[in-house]
């Protein structure tokens, strides 16, 4: 990726994606996980069927967002809605990984929490440096979010910054694009993209207005991320 993708999460709405389907989207969320943002495999299928609108050659790929998800859900979702990644928030092994990937015949990005506090980079190089390598070979892409208790992520706020250069050394080593999520927005998104070149910005909360889509701040979002 030469340039810094965009991914918008969470979309729920056929309408929203209408009035953007002439925008440079890279990737389009759409979560089965607990959320407020939640939709179900005959939802995502509709949804699917309007991202054939975009033109040809620029359509964004499609991502489901799940955490822990069993077989029943995952069959049930790709049979309704044949999505192009699968992105995993929970505890996902890198055993489960490989299966998914092989089972779909699709890509897998694995998500992937930051906690800021209590933690010197030297210590996270250390020790989840290790946790990470048994992921070699088995995802696609890596998402780093905000550490949250309860969802695992998609919490809508940022974590330091200065922890993303440890993880993208050893993304780069593996040749695996690195991916920023949490608390984005269009304010935000230049200095992220300045400061440390990550190789997409995940957004969804940064994007709405009173929990709704704002298509004036998703276009703002990705102009400035194109941009920058």
């Amino acid at each position: 990726m030469n340039k810094t993708g965009v991914k918008i999460c969470g979309l729920q709405s056929v309408e929203v994606l209408k009035s953007i389907v002439n925008l440079p989207v890279d990737y389009i969320g759409f979560v089965f996980a607990d959320s407020k943002r939640r939709i179900d495999g005959a939802h995502a299928g509709e949804l699917l069927r309007v991202l054939d609108e975009w033109a040809p050659g620029s359509r964004p790929r499609s991502v489901g967002v799940f955490v822990n998800p069993d077989d029943a859900l995952l069959n049930d979702v790709m049979e309704k809605a044949p999505l192009d990644v699968i992105q995993l928030h929970g505890q996902e092994s890198p055993q489960r990984c490989q299966e998914l990937k092989e089972r779909f015949g699709i890509q897998v990005f694995k998500a992937w929490s930051v906690d800021s506090q209590g933690q010197t980079v030297k210590d996270l190089v250390e020790r989840r440096a290790g946790e990470l390598e048994a992921y070699v070979g088995t995802i696609d892409a890596l998402l780093l979010d905000t550490y949250d208790p309860l969802y695992g992520g998609g919490s809508g706020k940022t974590f330091v910054w200065d922890r993303i250069p440890a993880y993208q050394a050893w993304a780069h080593q593996h040749g695996i694009p690195l991916f920023v999520a949490g608390g984005l927005t269009a304010d935000n998104a230049e200095k992220l993209i300045n400061e440390y070149h990550p190789d997409g910005l995940d957004v969804s909360s940064g994007v709405e207005t009173n929990g709704v889509k704002d298509i004036t701040k998703i276009t703002a979002f990705i102009e400035r991320v194109k941009q920058a």
